[in-house]
């Protein structure tokens, strides 16, 4: 859905755009009658829209080529598509989360899949942004990220619209964990809610959510300003509250003890995520640099439930949200550019 969403935009503003589908059937129907009814099935796009089955065919002569899989398909869809990638062509890659069994970022995936791609010709696209708003012409605002911001701003140019605005950032990492974890939080959220915890509970476990994110994320290397941003912030507030989120609802039914498989047929990228987490916790053995809020002192993570899950999650939200207050990041500003001359006004905090 967000690949048909990217691509329906890109076609709307004057690019010409082909769409790669695994499944012939899905290239078809796109190029026939300009609807993809199997993802996206309430959108209908331009009939400049072309789509191909042909990896080969869709990346040949393209200046620009959205990476958008799922993450756990990223690696063999980037592998596939190298050897038809034109010298000199960027990449951005819109898919968000860690790759299952390796639990590595977008990014490594990247390194590896593409070798002949410098890391300074890749950026990455995240932010609030559910695909069927987008492919309907609603506004969004997105981040889009680079080493150096070369590649970032030389593809905010191409996206960048009134309705589309892309806001640049020198900090892949940030924009990547921001990305991937907003979906763990989304499923507590999810639960939360389910729980009938109302909405005090849910504002301070998507602020400790925040905390924890960026936590770990400047464990990773990452700007702590980028989580206070659209890629931070931004895509997990949309995430835990907007009902079009694929992680959010899982949660609810979550709540009611429901058994795994049931509930992770929904899930998407959030299981891989979790665990993902989990591992980078873990391993990073050194304290996070302090942030400005943490006066110096090294911030304490999350609790967490001993033993078992339980059937009941209860114990374990009120844990998290009973969390030491004093390890709450903050900043007070953010590090995402809007393009020069649009008069876009940059997001402060108060």
């Amino acid at each position: 859905a967000w690949g048909t969403a990217l691509a329906c935009h890109a076609a709307r503003i004057g690019h010409d755009v082909t769409l790669w589908a695994f499944e012939p059937k899905v290239a078809e129907e796109i190029r026939s009658r300009h609807v993809n009814a199997t993802y996206l099935p309430d959108a209908e796009l331009p009939e400049s829209l072309d789509a191909s089955a042909d990896v080969a065919q869709a990346v040949q002569g393209a200046e620009v080529v959205l990476l958008v899989p799922p993450s756990s398909h990223l690696r063999a869809v980037s592998e596939s598509v190298a050897p038809a990638l034109e010298e000199g062509a960027l990449v951005v890659a819109a898919s968000k989360g860690v790759e299952e069994g390796s639990l590595k970022l977008m990014s490594q995936v990247l390194s590896e899949a593409l070798p002949r791609v410098p890391a300074e010709r890749i950026a990455y696209l995240s932010g609030p942004s559910f695909a069927k708003e987008v492919a309907a012409g609603l506004p969004t605002d997105v981040a889009l990220a680079s080493d150096g911001m070369t590649a970032a701003r030389r593809v905010q140019e191409l996206l960048h619209a009134p309705r589309f605005r892309v806001y640049t950032s020198g900090d892949p990492i940030g924009v990547q964990v921001g990305g991937a974890v907003k979906n763990v939080m989304a499923i507590a959220t999810g639960a939360c809610d389910g729980l009938g915890f109302g909405a005090n509970a849910r504002a301070a476990l998507i602020t400790r959510g925040l905390a924890e994110i960026t936590r770990l994320g400047v464990a990773l290397g990452a700007d702590p300003l980028t989580f206070l941003g659209l890629a931070g912030v931004g895509d997990l507030v949309l995430t835990c509250t907007g009902d079009l989120g694929s992680e959010h609802l899982p949660g609810r039914a979550a709540h009611r003890g429901r058994g795994l498989l049931h509930v992770r047929g929904h899930l998407g990228a959030g299981a891989q995520v979790r665990r993902g987490h989990a591992h980078h916790r873990a391993r990073l053995s050194r304290p996070a640099p302090p942030t400005p809020a943490s006066g110096g002192r090294r911030a304490a993570g999350l609790p967490r439930v001993q033993g078992r899950a339980a059937r009941d999650p209860r114990p374990g939200l009120i844990q998290s949200l009973q969390a030491d207050a004093s390890a709450d990041a903050g900043s007070q500003s953010v590090n995402e550019v809007p393009p020069p001359g649009r008069g876009v006004a940059r997001s402060v905090p108060p």
